[in-house]
């Protein structure tokens, strides 16, 4: 093994890893335009400046690419939680925190949320895995927020929470919230289950 191995593989994990992002990016795009039906792999691609072949090697579907760019908004808002913790005296307050702020980027824009809403709740065995993953880093910050809390059955105020959350999510990018903010819900939901 020559020593330029390690930097081909870096280089190569590097390439990937923009390519996936272009294809993330180009997808965000186009829902935002247009919302789940827009989002064509075709276009995905084209957008993207990548032959249609190499999407499908990376996301098999446009329900899978969606649930990816969820999945990296997720990461995100985790690792600025980890920076800047959830603030609030009460654990009310702080799970209130971290859902005003996973909800901020997509009231910003109802098409992509809708899209995004939509991937979550397609059945397509082969995104479970993405699907868990967003799970995972919403379980973890409400679990986060909700560390040294007094609560009976933790695991099961952070499963509703994390239900409500998309539902809400759901309910608000179909236009049914009737101008509230998903925020705002969310926020009194978090106050009727911990206060």
């Amino acid at each position: 093994m020559s020593a330029s191995t390690p930097r081909r593989t870096g280089t190569r994990a590097a390439e990937t890893a923009a390519r996936k992002a272009r294809l993330i990016d180009a997808a965000l795009g186009l829902a935002a335009e247009g919302g789940y039906d827009a989002v064509q792999m075709r276009d995905v691609a084209a957008r993207a400046d990548v032959a249609l072949g190499t999407l499908y090697r990376h996301f098999s579907s446009k329900d899978q690419l969606l649930l990816a760019a969820l999945l990296d908004q997720a990461a995100t808002l985790r690792d600025n939680l980890e920076r800047r913790p959830p603030a609030g005296a009460t654990p009310a307050e702080r799970v209130a925190d971290v859902l005003r702020r996973a909800s901020r980027a997509l009231e910003r824009d109802p098409r992509v949320t809708g899209a995004l809403v939509t991937a979550l709740f397609v059945n397509d065995a082969a995104a479970a895995p993405i699907k868990a993953g967003v799970r995972e880093h919403l379980m973890a910050m409400l679990g986060t927020a909700l560390d040294g809390a007094d609560v009976d059955d933790l695991e099961g105020v952070v499963d509703v929470l994390g239900h409500t959350w998309i539902s809400t999510m759901a309910f608000w990018s179909s236009g049914l919230g009737d101008g509230v903010s998903m925020s705002t819900r969310l926020e009194r939901a978090a106050h009727l289950l911990l206060d």
